[in-house]
């Protein structure tokens, strides 16, 4: 398991919880798992978002391991230009 934190616009959507608990080996697997935790993520998750491990923005898709004992934050993906 892997506790991910969560930005407080998302709060709303897991009954007011800013930790969640998912089971997940990569990023992509930390994604599925929480829409099937939470169904209400699926829009948010859908229209983008950024996952950083231990400090680091991941940048390198849906493969990137999680290693036992990270912490996560599930972000707003930042845009602009």
């Amino acid at each position: 398991m892997v506790e991910v934190h969560l930005w407080s616009g998302l709060r709303s959507l897991t009954g007011g919880h800013h930790v969640v608990e998912v089971e997940a080996k990569t990023t992509g697997e930390l994604l599925v798992a929480l829409v099937q935790a939470h169904p209400q993520l699926q829009a948010p998750i859908d229209a983008g978002v950024s996952i950083a491990i231990n400090g680091r923005v991941i940048a390198t898709g849906l493969t990137e391991p999680i290693p036992e004992g990270s912490e996560i934050y599930l972000m707003q993906r930042l845009r602009g230009g």
